[in-house]
């Protein structure tokens, strides 16, 4: 009979939230230690715990979303909370973000061993990375008809319930400072989803308000009428394309219209073309020519999204879709094999639904986008005013969405400049880029990288982050 009561009491204390010796209540403190990833294969030994699993944003459709979380190198206790969102739409923010932009853990050649990131963003905060939306990586959902109606309304809906329900199971961490960053389409995914709080802050009860300060966003995705005008200008500029090709561009395409005509349709195949041959997201880096991942570079292509998808001139261009290839261009490769690894997914409690196909970096089931606004401006400006910190930064090599781009979109949101254009500098007196502040919003460049900022400049991106999240300005004398 004790026995039966000692269980019922403990029963008991699960059902009523009752707090154990950690402070967490029994409920949170078991779903805490299910999620625990206590180790990866081939990962180095590290101190700061690690965790991954589900969440679910959508109990009557099934729909849940993977995450990945590292605790701070230091003092997690201290630090704040970072959700890293990487675009597409449909891209993994782990495939790209965690293991080969920024997070502690970088798969390798040998398809077996992790490499520990020196730069790691947990470095500098405790760092959060989602597969959004539903379809994406190891996210998923029960009702199949849901992939036919994503679009930004449902991923800055899904990531805002995420993250409701991942503060209740991390409670710890629900006073600590919270921000975003992202980079591409996250240009979309994170201000949309900054706007969500933002404004359910103001109508939630307590319990779920979230310890919002603001975001960055790199090489983002903002405007589609400045977004393609920059393309086409940057790539005369740097000798991509011709004289003519830039002429022909310039005469027969308005980008401020959603629809081509055929001589624009042609001058533009003439732009993407050149990009067969280079990597649009990084100028002057290399193109994997491992042999024993020649198939998969056979054709290293983004799926085909329809739809609202933006920029609607060039998303219809199979060159818009190229994958991006980072400094090592056969990187995406490692990791693609080590994630579809049957070890690797248990470590993770990943695929628990055994989902009918691989895990890629880039949805392949995604083909339509329901809905994207032109411009993210207005998002961007209600935000400034509403007293967020936001900074924007560009890798100066990246033609995807160069920073001649964002300048001509900053451009357009008429802010009064505070700090004109200056250096800042790394260590060993190097520029690490240029920086220009405006009332409300900080712009950065990043000399020498490429359209996945931390991949080709690590120190510098963590530097970046470091004075984001202290509201420091970069140093603009050599140190």
């Amino acid at each position: 009979m004790g026995v039966f009561f000692l269980v019922v009491g403990l029963i008991g204390l699960l059902v009523s939230g009752s707090v154990g010796a950690s402070g967490l209540s029994l409920e949170c403190a078991a779903e805490q230690e299910a999620d625990r990833v206590v180790r990866l294969p081939g990962q180095p030994a590290v101190s700061f715990k690690q965790y991954a699993g589900y969440v679910t944003v959508n109990q009557t459709h099934g729909r849940a979303l993977f995450y990945w979380f590292f605790e701070a190198t230091h003092q997690p206790h201290n630090k704040p909370v970072l959700l890293w969102l990487n675009g597409g739409p449909g891209c993994s923010s782990i495939g790209y973000g965690e293991a080969e932009e920024l997070g502690p853990f970088f798969p390798q050649k040998d398809l077996s061993t992790l490499k520990l990131n020196r730069f790691s963003w947990n470095k500098a905060a405790n760092l959060l990375f989602l597969e959004s939306p539903v379809g994406v990586g190891f996210s998923y959902t029960n009702t199949s008809s849901d992939i036919d109606q994503l679009g930004d309304t449902i991923a800055a809906k899904d990531s805002y319930n995420f993250l409701v329900n991942w503060f209740r199971r991390f409670p710890q961490y629900k006073s600590h400072d919270f921000y975003i960053a992202g980079e591409s389409y996250a240009g979309h995914y994170v201000p949309q989803l900054a706007e969500a709080i933002y404004d359910n802050n103001k109508k939630v009860p307590k319990k779920d308000h979230i310890n919002f300060k603001g975001f960055m966003i790199g090489n983002a995705l903002l405007d589609d009428e400045t977004d393609q005008k920059g393309m086409i200008d940057y790539a005369w500029d740097h000798a991509v394309i011709s004289d003519r090709v830039y002429a022909d561009v310039k005469k027969h395409c308005d980008f401020s219209q959603s629809e081509t005509g055929k001589h624009c349709d042609v001058a533009l195949g003439h732009y993407f073309q050149v990009y067969r041959i280079i990597d649009m997201y990084s100028l002057y880096s290399p193109k994997c020519v491992d042999s024993n991942f020649t198939l998969t570079h056979k054709s290293r292509q983004l799926p085909l999204v329809r739809g609202h998808v933006a920029p609607r001139l060039f998303s219809k261009f199979e060159g818009w879709h190229r994958k991006p290839a980072g400094y090592d261009p056969c990187a995406s490769d490692y990791t693609e094999v080590y994630m579809n690894r049957p070890d690797v997914q248990k470590a993770l409690h990943a695929n628990l639904t055994k989902i009918p196909y691989p895990w890629t970096h880039c949805s392949e089931r995604i083909s339509f986008w329901r809905d994207a606004p032109a411009s993210i401006l207005p998002i961007i400006k209600k935000l400034v005013d509403g007293g967020l910190r936001i900074w924007v930064f560009s890798g100066d090599t990246d033609g995807r969405i160069p920073v001649t781009s964002t300048r001509y979109t900053l451009r357009k949101l008429g802010l009064k400049t505070l700090q004109e254009w200056t250096a800042w500098y790394t260590t060993h007196h190097e520029v690490g880029g240029w920086t220009i502040e405006y009332d409300g919003l900080t712009f950065v460049t990043i000399r020498g990288a490429g359209h996945q900022v931390p991949t080709f400049a690590p120190k510098q991106a963590l530097q970046l982050v470091n004075h984001f999240l202290a509201n420091k300005k970069l140093p603009s004398t050599p140190f």
